[in-house]
C-alpha cells in the first residue's frame, strides 16, 4: 500500500521516526506538528533530501476546527489520506487525589479526543476508496496502568478501546485498524529524566535496555503495509518485555 499518510505529532520523538519510516516506504507524508515548526521542517526536509514527498501542517488535533482545516489543506496538496497514524500525545503525571481538573482535560483532549477527531476526518475518504489504515499510538500504561498517571493511563486504554469499536464498524469497508503500545522508548522526554530514573526503569525491563523510536516505528511501518492486510483491532506491545 502507497499514497498518503498523516502522522499527529511527528516532529519528533516517535512521531518523527515513523514519518521517517512510512516515508521509505513511499508514502507522501504529512509532518502534523502544534507549535514546533522548526522541528517540523527538519523532519519534512529529511525526507525530501532523501528523494521522498512531504509537507508540514500545523493544527492542535484536539481542537475540531483545527482537524477540519488540516485535513482541506492536505487533500488540496496530496489528495486523501491512505494512513492515518494517531501519534500525538502528552503527559501531565500526577497523584489522582492532587490531580487538577484542568490535568485530566488537557490529557483526556489530546491524547484521546484527537484520534476521535482525526480518525473520523480520515474515514470520510477511506470509506470512499473501500481501503485504508488507522494505526493509534498507545501505551503500556494504557494496558497495564501506572501509578502518577490515572489520566495518562485512561487516555491510552481509551484509545485501545476506540480502536477496538472502530475496526468492528468499518472492516467491511477494507479498512484496518490496529493501535500499538509502546513501553519506555528512550525521546526528548525520557532523556529529560536523567540517568537515574532512565536505569532504573531499564532494570525493570526483559530486555534490559528502553527501546528507540526506529523499533516502534518499525511496527508501525509494517500494519501499513499490504503485509499485514488481514490484521485490524489488535493492540501491539512494544515493551522489551516491560508489561510481563
Amino acid at each position: 500500500m502507497t499514497g498518503v499518510a498523516l502522522v499527529t505529532g511527528a516532529s519528533r520523538g516517535i512521531g518523527r521516526a515513523v514519518a521517517l519510516k512510512l516515508a521509505s516506504d513511499g508514502f507522501a507524508v504529512v509532518v502534523n506538528y502544534a507549535s514546533n515548526s522548526a522541528k517540523a521542517d527538519e523532519v519534512v526536509a529529511q525526507i525530501r533530501g532523501a528523494g521522498g514527498k512531504a509537507i508540514a501542517v500545523q493544527a492542535d488535533v484536539g481542537d475540531q476546527d483545527a482537524v477540519s482545516a488540516m485535513f482541506e489543506v492536505v487533500t488540496e496538496q496530496l489528495g486523501p489520506i491512505t494512513v492515518l497514524v494517531n501519534n500525538a500525545g502528552i503527559t501531565d503525571d500526577g497523584l489522582l487525589l492532587r490531580m487538577s481538573v484542568d490535568q485530566w482535560d488537557r490529557v483526556i483532549t489530546t491524547n484521546l479526543r484527537s484520534v476521535y477527531l482525526c480518525t473520523k476526518a480520515a474515514l470520510r475518504s477511506m470509506i470512499r476508496a473501500k481501503a485504508g489504515r488507522v494505526i493509534n499510538i498507545s501505551s503500556v500504561s494504557g494496558v497495564s496502568g501506572n501509578a502518577g498517571q490515572a489520566n495518562y493511563a485512561a487516555s491510552k486504554a481509551g484509545v485501545i478501546g476506540f480502536t477496538k469499536s472502530t475496526a468492528k464498524e468499518v472492516g467491511s469497508r477494507g479498512i484496518t485498524v490496529n493501535a500499538v503500545a509502546p513501553g519506555f522508548i528512550s525521546t526528548d522526554m525520557t532523556d529529560a529524566l536523567g540517568d537515574e530514573v532512565t536505569g532504573a526503569a531499564a532494570a525493570q525491563i526483559s530486555l534490559g535496555r528502553l527501546g528507540s523510536p526506529e523499533e516502534v516505528a518499525s511496527v508501525v511501518g509494517y500494519l501499513a503495509s499490504d503485509g499485514a492486510s488481514y490484521i485490524t483491532g489488535q493492540t501491539i506491545v512494544v515493551d522489551g518485555g516491560l508489561a510481563l
